[in-house]
Order: structure tokens, then sequence, then C-alpha cells
């Protein structure tokens, strides 16, 4: 690459000149390339310790004027081609002209003006991403390229200077950090280490700290452990790692591949060592944990954040702590954990401004919302900034439908959209009716009673008023709300503090349950900005039928039965248009069981728009992959609370373990809140908590029922007993403060024994969650979910890797280890397909609605790299050609895709069938569909592909059978009754078994191509020269059989003066000594096409291995050359002739393809039985093991070698 010229004083030191003119000089870096000796190696592992490598190429071009003792450094190159490229364009297009200068310094001007030139233009081409990058770091991502053989299309995120330890021995390089792979390079006097592990290979990453391994990151596959030490900062490293690994994950999951994000703003100034890359994925990181510290939506980013004190009214006191501003929010978190938290949406701002300033409250700003509260924030260090940037922010902020008009939106209620406001759904398109006007809300519209209230107030106004102790204390938790509403507001600019967790574990009352549980999951604030959503959802999705409507319409009745709300029609329906609703915005995860469960209970409280934004927020955001068709998260959640109780109750944990009840009892936990498996009136109480505290109350809450049952639990001897004890008492948790009519569970119901257990207070039990396992923080719970989450993905895979072993072991040879192995090498490929430049999007590749055996598919391009690899039939350059044309054959559905299946039958017949498989494989690719029209040397014979079989004497054949059955099928007609259906419809559903009969003929020019194909199949084989006269003479044969056949089919209906028929063979017995006849005229025409063939692929010579270091031409005897035209006719012609009687033949080379050749498979299979070598070549069994074990080499396994030149670190990289 052209760099910008700088200064070198000392030209000679570690460098050797290879090439110099009067004025450029071209180095190489000792220790690179062949020779270099102790120093060498020395240049060499310094380079690879010091990271000089990284600034330094291997090679470089200095300018040089005159007897000046400084050059300039123009040019560097990570290989000899590279710069060999410049040095040429040197030598082309400015020696001439330098050489017009008289002035050295006029000279030396005008070449750093070019190169500067050179080096603008392409930056213009470059794209604005690597613009930002470094040269520094364009560099290292050029040499990970060149070391491990990446292209262009991988990314380096960042890399670090470490130790790999391989065995007890620390190897000190340097590890890349790419967007799919995770790379390690060391060179050390001599020795070289490479590895390469794709992050979807990961199973565990974890950092710990061992005697052996300090302070180390151990990175685990399936296969192998590699453990990495003595990094200059390892939580950086491995938060990194963390990040590169969930993308991973997240492509497995659901395919999604990683996307660089375009609309992150430019740094202000060009980091040394930090990639565009690298910020992004650090911006992404912070705004995840902003998102997740105030539950705001996944669109929202944050803008910057600083530290700040807020003056709190209810406190009299100025909070440290940190603003945060986003596009659509400015939100604020006390230093101190609960103290004080602050959510003001910027749709509720009124007015912006700094006020005045003073040395007891420094650079302040006032914040005014419509709802009329005021926030002061103070000690800000850059207030003109953060106002302006505000300001700008409001103003890209539309009006929505909350305004002044709504005051009771702004206190936390909700507000049912007018008929004239314009939903906001850009994400959806406008329901139409009939007349293209929008459709009017037919099943759903404000006058519903479920759009203006929850379920549960409607069937409870009707019941008399109850003036007990429990009404009296629910009043009482109504009134502390409104006195803690009145001193720290209401709605979603509420101080939240420490009070405000007290009055939610105390209960909330029922009748704020639904607003408050909106305000504390952020549910309100994406309600306020998609007005209508809702309605249009409801009205797109009624009326569809799909899987998941009719999983919904299964489930509707199942969903809390005893309650009287859901025994009958109106309750009912709004379950049915929320989760349809749903099914409709997410169809990825459409519907999931336990979804009715706890959508039923938001209705209760919510009417049918609020309980929809709630269930966006548990499924998208409070409970992520939750509800999908693998219950991922809930997997990822029961394998933390494993841990959990490893950690926390250790001797229960084991004994559990034994019993394996973890695994069972927590799933049904999680997935519903325990509103399954615990009372309702005590389950909700569960829920206020949850939708407060988050996750971290469902695992607290689930430690206790264990460490409250634990000396029951150590007692079980089996899994039925422990499950009966934690049921039971999950059936007895009651609620003695509710004021709702008890509701029966019917799980208490089946339960019950004799004696009923004692009761539980539900407030006791989450008491003493808290008291006991409270100090558990939500940051670890997100550092034990990464860790289960590689586990169980990875667990997930392995499961499906079996379910499609099972479905195929049947139909193939190949053994349950083999098909494992090929699944593995089919996925990479499809893996890497979706990142490195499909010719189709990951979404069309991959369908997690289709089976396992057809969800991954790949296309021509990674079909033609596993055949190449896997494939017993190479053909040097002819190989990619042979795989496009096996590709088609197995492309059934024609749509450049294929799947697992049709992949290992494709090689089956390669691996393990008989000759005559072989054979009938190799045959049918010569013919339509697998030989394309554009493979074909004449477009009129490409033309006749489908014709050859038609002849005069095969259409009057078939017309007179047609004319001779005419009369019985009549007669048949009048007999046919259903039976005849039955059986003809049974006939057509059993499978069609292929023979070799039913393969149609082949012509001429197929058959020449055929012959190529075998031809280039037989290079490197230890008994080439006998294969080559083997099929010389069977190629000839067939020819003369054509002939014969066409003579017979044709019966004399060529003239005989016609001139290509004049000789024609008249005996069949003359063909099996085909050597010994003249080549005469008749046949001359197809023989001499054949000859150009296979003069074309013997000319047909693999690309030259070149290495970097020097291009030396290639003296060697090709093995093609050792077979001459005379072996068509099996005639001895000197070694060193090669087809000259082909192309020197005059009446040959014009002749033309014979349109009325043909032969049949039938004959072939004859001919080639023969021929011993040919039979044996084919007999062959392939060795698949050999060949799938250099396929992994490739990639993800680590290499030692001796030396490090550029032609060995080339074949490293292949």
């Amino acid at each position: 690459m052209w760099i910008t010229p700088e200064e070198v004083l000392l030209a000679n030191a570690l460098w050797v000149s290879e090439r110099a003119n009067p004025f450029f000089i071209l180095q190489r870096r000792k220790g690179h390339g062949k020779g270099g000796g102790i120093t060498g190696l020395l240049v060499g592992t310094m380079d690879v310790v010091l990271d000089s490598s990284a600034r330094v190429a291997p090679y470089r071009i200095l300018h040089q004027t005159g007897d000046s003792q400084i050059f300039w450094s123009i040019a560097c190159g990570s290989s000899r081609k590279e710069i060999t490229g410049h040095w040429e364009w040197l030598e082309t297009n400015l020696l001439q002209t330098l050489s017009i200068f008289d002035n050295d310094e006029d000279i030396t001007t005008f070449v750093k003006g070019k190169v500067s030139g050179i080096i603008a233009e392409e930056n213009k081409s470059k794209a604005a991403q690597e613009d930002e990058d470094s040269g520094k770091f364009r560099e290292a991502e050029q040499k990970m390229r060149k070391l491990f053989g990446m292209p262009g299309e991988e990314k380096l995120v960042n890399y670090y200077s470490c130790s790999y330890w391989k065995g007890r021995v620390p190897r000190q390089g340097w590890v890349y950090l790419s967007v799919n792979h995770l790379c390690f390079y060391s060179f050390l006097l001599g020795k070289e280490v490479t590895l390469v592990v794709q992050w979807t290979e990961v199973t565990r990453l974890e950092k710990n700290a061992t005697l052996v391994f300090p302070e180390s990151v151990r990175v685990s596959t399936r296969h192998t452990e590699h453990y990495f030490s003595m990094f200059l900062n390892i939580n950086d490293t491995f938060k990194l790692m963390e990040q590169l690994a969930t993308i991973a994950m997240r492509q497995l999951l659901d395919n999604e591949g990683f996307a660089a994000d375009r609309t992150l703003p430019k740094a202000c100034k060009t980091l040394k060592n930090v990639s565009a890359l690298k910020r992004d994925l650090d911006a992404r990181a912070k705004n995840e944990r902003y998102r997740a510290l105030f539950r705001l939506t996944p669109d929202e980013r944050l803008d910057g954040h600083t530290d700040c004190t807020l003056w709190t009214p209810f406190a009299k006191m100025h909070i440290v702590g940190q603003l945060f501003v986003s596009n659509n929010y400015i939100c604020f978190c006390s230093r101190e954990e609960d103290l004080c938290q602050l959510i003001i949406p910027l749709r509720e701002v009124s007015i912006v401004e700094k006020a005045d300033s003073s040395s007891v409250l420094p650079c302040p700003v006032s914040i005014s919302t419509k709802n009329k509260m005021t926030f002061l924030f103070a000690n800000l260090k850059d207030r003109d900034f953060l106002v302006q940037r505000i300001s700008d922010f409001l103003q890209r902020t539309p009006d929505k439908l909350w305004s002044d008009g709504h005051p009771l939106a702004l206190s936390g209620y909700s507000v049912s959209p007018s008929p004239s406001t314009t939903p906001l759904s850009s994400s959806l398109p406008t329901p139409t009716g009939a007349g293209g006007e929008p459709s009017q809300g037919r099943h759903y519209s404000p006058s519903l009673p479920t759009a203006t209230q929850g379920l549960l107030r409607i069937y409870q106004k009707d019941d008399p008023e109850d003036h007990g102790p429990k009404a009296t204390k629910e009043k009482m938790k109504e009134e502390s709300w409104n006195i803690h509403f009145f001193e720290f507001g209401r709605g979603v600019c509420m101080y939240r503090t420490s009070k405000t967790r007290e009055l939610v574990l105390n209960g909330i009352p029922e009748s704020l349950r639904g607003e408050l549980w909106l305000l504390f999951s952020g549910a309100q604030n994406e309600m306020a900005t998609h007005p209508g959503y809702y309605a249009e959802l409801v009205e797109q999705a009624m009326g569809r039928c799909t899987l998941a409507t009719e999983e919904i319409e299964r489930d509707l009745h199942r969903s809390m039965p005893e309650h009287h709300a859901f025994q009958n029609e109106m309750g009912i329906a709004a379950l049915r248009r929320v989760l349809t609703a749903y099914a409709c915005r997410n169809p990825g995860i459409g519907y999931c069981q336990a979804m009715n469960i706890v959508t039923s209970v938001l209705l209760l409280y919510c009417t049918e728009e609020e309980a929809f934004w709630l269930l966006v927020a548990l499924c998208e955001r409070m409970l992520p992959d939750y509800y999908n068709t693998r219950v991922v998260g809930a997997l990822v959640d029961q394998g933390v609370f494993e841990e959990l109780t490893r950690e926390c109750l250790p001797l229960l944990y084991e004994h559990m373990q034994e019993l394996g009840v973890i695994s069972t009892i927590s799933l049904s936990w999680f997935l519903t809140l325990f509103l399954s498996v615990m009372p309702f009136d005590s389950a909700v109480l569960l829920v206020d908590c949850f939708f407060y505290e988050g996750i971290k109350v469902i695992f607290q809450v689930a430690l206790a029922v264990l460490h409250a049952n634990m000396d029951t639990l150590l007692g079980c001897t089996d899994e039925g007993e422990a499950m009966t004890i934690l049921g039971r008492y999950l059936d007895n948790v009651v609620n003695k403060q509710t004021v709702s009519p008890p509701i029966p569970h019917l799980h208490a119901l089946l339960t019950s024994g004799d004696e009923p257990p004692p009761e539980i207070d539900v407030f006791q039990l989450i008491k003493s969650s808290y008291d006991k396992f409270g100090s558990l923080r939500a940051d670890v719970i997100e550092q034990m979910r990464f860790k289960q989450r590689l586990k169980v993905i990875q667990s997930l895979e392995d499961t499906a890797k079996r379910s499609v072993v099972r479905a195929i072991m049947t139909d193939s040879a190949f053994s349950i280890e083999e098909l494992e192995e090929l699944y593995v090498l089919f996925k990479a490929k499809h893996i890497m397909s979706c990142y490195w430049g499909a010719s189709c999007t990951a979404a069309e590749r991959h369908d997690p609605s289709l089976p396992y055996l057809e969800q991954y598919r790949i296309d021509l391009e990674q079909f033609c790299q596993l055949f190449g690899a896997l494939g017993t039939w190479l053909c040097g350059t002819h190989t990619v050609t042979l795989a496009a044309r096996h590709f088609r054959l197995l492309d059934s559905n024609k749509d450049g895709l294929i799947n697992f299946k049709e992949f290992v039958t494709g090689l089956s017949g390669m691996y393990h069938g008989d000759m005559t498989e072989k054979l009938k494989l190799l045959y049918k690719l010569h013919l339509p569909p697998a030989l394309c029209p554009e493979e074909a040397e004449s477009a009129l014979e490409a033309a006749q592909f489908f014709t050859d079989d038609d002849s005069p004497q095969g259409e009057e054949m078939k017309e007179a059978g047609e004319a001779s059955g005419s009369g019985d099928a009549e007669e048949k007609k009048e007999v046919k009754d259903y039976k005849y259906y039955l059986r003809m419809w049974a006939k057509e559903k059993e499978p069609k078994i292929e023979t070799i009969k039913d393969l149609p003929r082949m012509n001429q020019e197929q058959f020449i191509e055929l012959c190529k194909t075998l031809y280039n199949m037989f290079s490197e084989d230890p008994l080439e020269q006998e294969l080559y006269h083997a099929i010389a003479t069977v190629a000839s044969l067939l020819l003369r059989i054509g002939e014969v056949g066409k003579k017979f089919t044709n019966n004399g209906a060529k003239k005989p003066t016609d001139p290509t028929y004049t000789q024609a063979p008249t005996l069949a017995a003359e063909l099996p000594q085909p050597e010994k006849e003249e080549s005469n005229g008749e046949s001359s025409s197809g023989q001499s096409l054949v000859c150009k063939a296979l003069a074309e692929a013997q000319l047909e010579t693999p690309p030259q291995q070149t290495s970097d270091e020097e291009v030396k031409d290639d003296t060697s005897v090709s093995s093609y050359s050792m077979v001459s035209t005379g072996s068509l006719q099996c005639e001895d012609i000197a070694d060193d002739t090669v087809l000259i009687g082909c192309a020197g033949d005059q009446q040959r080379r014009g002749s033309t393809l014979d349109g009325d050749w043909s032969i049949t498979f039938e004959q072939v299979l004859a001919s080639m039985l023969t021929e011993p070598p040919l039979v044996d070549y084919f007999e062959k069994k392939g060795d698949i093991q050999a060949r799938m074990a250099t396929c992994k080499m490739q990639r993800g396994v680590e290499r030692q070698v001796s030396s490090s030149s550029d032609h060995e670190l080339a074949q490293l990289s292949t």
C-alpha cells in the first residue's frame, strides 16, 4: 500500500536491499523470506513480540536522490506480489519523468506530491468506516488477513498483545479479534504458532485466575480449551470477547448477522489504536446498559452522559449521580443504589433553561415538564453544550397525542386514541378496505368495555362494597400511594426511590396495579409514542389463519379457566385480540405456550392496549428469548438458577442434581412468573415486584422456596417426591390481604392430601427472599446469563445435529460419526456465507419454521468449496465445472440452494456406490439439467439436447402404437371405477426407482464433455498412464458404437452420396478391435472432436503456484504430456508428441458435431467394464475421514511450522 512519505535516516538497519534504480530502493526486512540466519530469527521474534510488524511491513520502497543521506518511505507491502506491483508502477510511470528534472529537491517534491495524490484517490474510493481507522490499524488488519487467509469481508475489531499457553509453555504473540474469528499468531526463534477459532464454535468463555494460569482468559470449544494470559488490560479484552461471542450466538439462534452501525457519529479525532467497529461495539454496550437500567425501547440510543447533582425536593438535598441524554429521554441515576432514579421523556419537556450560577449551585440547568414539574440539575461540566444537545433533540421530537388537553395521560392514566389521530406505525402497512380507505375498527374499537378498563374492574363493579378489615387495608395502601404521588410525583416523571420499592413490596393496590405496571416496565412510553398501533394490528391479525392463530385458539380456554372473567366470550375475545396482535407484530415469536397465562393476568388489571404493550415489554425486553420456539431465554435462566443454587445452597444443589429436579421445576416457574404454580392472588404480588425489580426477584423467590424446604428435600429419594413437596408448598402460599373473592387453584385441588399443610404468607416469603438473597445484582445475573447462553445454544445446536443425523442415517451409507462431521462442515459453510459475501440474504437461507434437516442451505459457491475439499472426483481446473453440474443435479426445486440431505445424497454416490452407481452419477452429470446449454460448444447442438431421441422411425412406431391401442382404450374407459383411480393414486405415491434403462441417451456433444471430465479426473493418480490409455480405448470404442447405432437408427434415411456416410462400418464384430482399423471418413468427424476436446483438457493445467519470494519457471513435464493422439487408436507415438495430430489434420479441424450420433448408459457401462484399470478406479472406496480432517485443518486448528517465509505463511492461510 502507498503510505504518506516519511523520513528514514538508517535505510539499511534490519533491512536488505533487493532492487534499486537511481531514484528508488526496494527492501525486504530481515527475518522474512529465506535466509537471514540468527539475525533474521531475532528480528522476526522482535517484530512479533514488540508489534513492530504492525507498523513495519516486511517489504518497503524508499525514495532517494543523488548523494542525499535522507530516504523517504513511500510504500510498504505485506507480500512480494504487492510490493512488486508498486515497484513496476514506479518504473513504468515515474522513471522517465524524473530523469528530466535537474534539481534533486524538485524530484523529491514531485515524488511526494505524486504519492500523496495516489493516497487521496484511494481514500475517496474506500468506505467511510475504513477512513476512520488509523493507518496502523489498517496495516494490522491486512496482516491478519494474510496470516490467517481471511477474505476482505472479514473485519478486524481489535488486537492485543498476550501469551497463548501451549501446554505449560507460554507463547508470546498477538491475538486478533475479528467479527467472526478469534485468531492468534506467534513467532519465536523460528517456531510459529497459528490459531483460528470461530466464535460460533465457542462453548465457554470465562476469565479466571489459577496458580498455573495467572489471570487468564479461557476459550473452550467442543473439543479443545485455549488459555490466554498476560494482557495489558484483561477486562477490556474480555468484554470485547463477550460481545463478539454474543453476536455469534445470536447468529446461531435466529440467523442475525452483524451489521455495522452506519449512523454512529464520527470520532472527533482518529484514535491511534481503535477501529470504527470497536467504537461501534462500545457504543452498543453502553446503549444496552442504558436501556436496561431505565427500561427503554430497543431503538433508544445514548448520546452521552455526565456527572451532576439533582435537587430532590422530597429530601431537601442535592443527590450526586449521572445525567444521561438520548434521542427521546433525559434520565438520572444516583451514584448510591436505590437512592433516586428519574426518567423524563422529551415529549413531556416544555422548557429547558440555564439557571443563575452561584457558589452553592454552580452551572445549574432547569427542566420543566408539561405537568408542572421542575427538575434542577447542577455541577454540570459543559452546561452550554448539554443545553444545546437537549434543544436539538427537542426540535426533532414531534408533537404526539400527549398534550395539555390530556392531563390524565401525564399523570399515568391511559387515554384512548381519538379516531382522528394519525397512527404512528411505520413498521406495518396501513390496512385498507375495499374502497382503498383505511378500514374502520370492526374487531376492536374504543367503545369495547375492555378498551377502557381491566376485566377485574368490569366484573367487580356490581359487587356490594366491602367494609371489612381487608377492604380497609386496601384503602390504606391506596392512600399511601396517593401520598407518595403527591410527594414524589405521578406518571413517567416520578422520582423512584427506596420508598417506592418499599411500597411495591407491601403490595400494589388493585386499582393502581395496571398503571404502575405500565410505568415500571417502560410500556407506557411505547404506548404513548405509538397511538393507534394496537388497533391497526388487531385489524390486520384478525381473520388470518396461521400456525400461531391455531395454537392461540387451542389455548384460549386453558387460560385461567378458574377465573370468572375468562368463563365468557368477553374475556376470551380480548385475550384472542391481544395474542393475535402480538403474533402479527412479531412473527419470529408468533405464539408460545405460557404467553396466554401471562396475558390473561395482564388483562385483569389493564385495558387491551395496555396489556398488549406490557406483553411487548415482557417478551422483547424483560424476558428476552423466553417465548420463542425453543424457549432459549427460559433455559438460560434455568442454568443461571442452577448456578445460583450451587453457590447459595451447595448441599441442596448436590442432592437435587442427583434427583434431576432443578431443571424440571424451574422452567414452569420462570415461563409463567409463578402464575401457574402458585395461587393467583399470591403470584400477582410477585408480578408486582418483577415489573419493578426485574428478573432478580424471581431468582430470589425461587431460592427462598428451596431454602424453606431444604430439610425435607434432603430426605427425598426420588424426583417425584421432591416435586410433590415443592408443589404442595407453593399451593399453600396465600395472600391474606386480598380483597378479591378467593379463586380456587386447580393444582392445589388435585394435590391436596388428608392433612392440609400449613399456609405460607406470600409477604413473608418475599421478605425472606430479600433478607437471605437480596444481595443478587442485575449485572451479576447478566454475566451468568452470558455463560449459560453459550452453553444452552450450543447444546441446542448439538440436539439439532443429532436430529438431522437420525433423520438421514437410514437413507445414507455414511456412519453416524461421519454424518455428524459432515453436518458441522456444511453448517460452517452456511454460516460463513452469511457474513462473507453471500449471493442471497441469511433470512432466505435459514427458516426456523422448517424441520432441522432443511433449515440450513448453501448456494453454488459454498457447494463448490465443499466439493473441492470432500469430493473424490477432482479434475484440476475442471473441478469447479463438475461441481456446478453436480449442484444443478441436486437442486431439485431450482431455487439455487441445497439442504443437508441433498448434499449428503450427492456425496454418497461418490463414496459408497458401486461402479454402476458411480458411473450412473457421472453419466447424469453430463446430461441436462446438470449440463447447462451455456457449457455447450455449439449453440445448435445445445438446442438439440431434448430432441436427440426423436427419429422418423420412432414417430411412425409411436403413431402405429397409438392407432392399434385406441380401440382398447375406449373399452377401458367404460369399465373404469373408483378402484382404478385408487390404484393409480397409490401407484403415483410409490417412490419411483430409477433404473439404468430410464436414463436418456447421450449425444456426441455430451459425450465429448464426459471424455473431458474423465481425462481430467485421472491426473495425479498413481496409475494415470494406464487410466489414460484405458479411457482412450473406451472413447474410441464408444465412438464406433455410436456410429453403428446411427446407421441402424437412420435405416438408410441418409443418401449414399452424403460424404459423411460413404464408408460406414457394417460389422459390429469389428468393434472390439478398433486399434486395427484405419480411421475412415465417417468416424473422423466424431474422433476429431474428441481429439480436440482432449487436447483442450490436456492443456488445462492448474494455475501456477508461485511463491511471494520468487517466480520460478515450471520445467517439469506435465503428466498430461504423456498421452498422445494415437492413444485413441492405441498407436505408439513419440512421448514428446502432445496431440499434434488433432491440431494438424485439416479435415478434422473443420469437422462439426454429428446430431444423429448417440449412445446409451448400458453401452458406456459395458465399455468401461472391458478395461480393468477403470474398473479398479471406480470400485475403489474413498476415505472421507481423511478429507474431512484436511478440511477442518484449514480453519480452527493450530499449526506450528519451523519457518516464517511468505510462501509457508501463504500455505498456512489456505
